[in-house]
């Protein structure tokens, strides 16, 4: 069972989000918060696998809370959900110590899905979130004109498997995708970080946009 905190200072947003929640059979919402010291509270003392955290609350925003829970001995997991403008948060969020960050205009399903990946340890980003990091980080680079095939060291099961994670596909979407097991996307995305030299899935769509691999 996946225990989760919703912290928003609008009760509305979370009474929506439990409703979304814990219709799903492996979640339960163990805690709510409407504001930043609230939350750091409860997620010392509820200790759950993961914090939904919206960014603009009253007394502590999320950015703070979440790096306040960061530094507390074993913190949960964090997924940052915001209905305002990537560009401008999703940098410090992600700095903050967030493993996720969603916009709630996502659809319910990537919501589940993305709680899901963050608390397996997953690194999560919605689409509009991946695009302004590659935009970020890739600015400025040039794909390689060596001739060599960037992918070489990759079996043609890798491959795919690097295409799907480079769009922002949690493990249980591409396992979904191509009808196997969760277990084997694992393998497949540690074999591809290994081979690759990579660090974590960011690092796989940095480097597939800055090689120019996404058509």
């Amino acid at each position: 069972m996946i225990r989760l905190l919703l912290v928003d200072d609008q009760a509305i947003v979370r009474t929506g989000l439990r409703t979304l929640l814990e219709v799903e059979p492996d979640l339960e919402v163990v805690g709510e918060a409407a504001e930043g010291r609230a939350a750091v509270r409860q997620a010392a003392e509820l200790a759950p696998d993961v914090v939904l955290m919206d960014i603009r609350m009253p007394d502590m925003d999320g950015i703070a809370s979440t790096e306040a829970i960061m530094r507390t001995q074993s913190p949960p997991r964090v997924c940052v959900l915001t209905t305002y403008n990537v560009d401008e948060y999703v940098f410090d969020a992600l700095a903050a110590g967030a493993s996720g960050f969603l916009l709630k205009t996502d659809t319910p399903e990537r919501i589940v899905s993305t709680v899901r990946a963050v608390a397996q340890g997953e690194f999560a980003l919605g689409a509009e979130a991946t695009a302004t990091l590659v935009a970020r980080y890739v600015r400025g680079a040039r794909p390689s004109t060596d001739g060599r095939d960037p992918l070489g060291p990759l079996t043609p099961r890798e491959r795919e498997v690097f295409g799907l994670v480079a769009r922002g596909l949690t493990n249980a979407e591409i396992a979904e995708r191509l009808y196997v097991g969760e277990g084997t996307v694992k393998t497949h995305v540690a074999r591809i970080l290994y081979k690759l030299g990579l660090r974590d899935r960011l690092q796989v769509v940095v480097f597939a946009h800055g090689n120019a691999l996404l058509h």
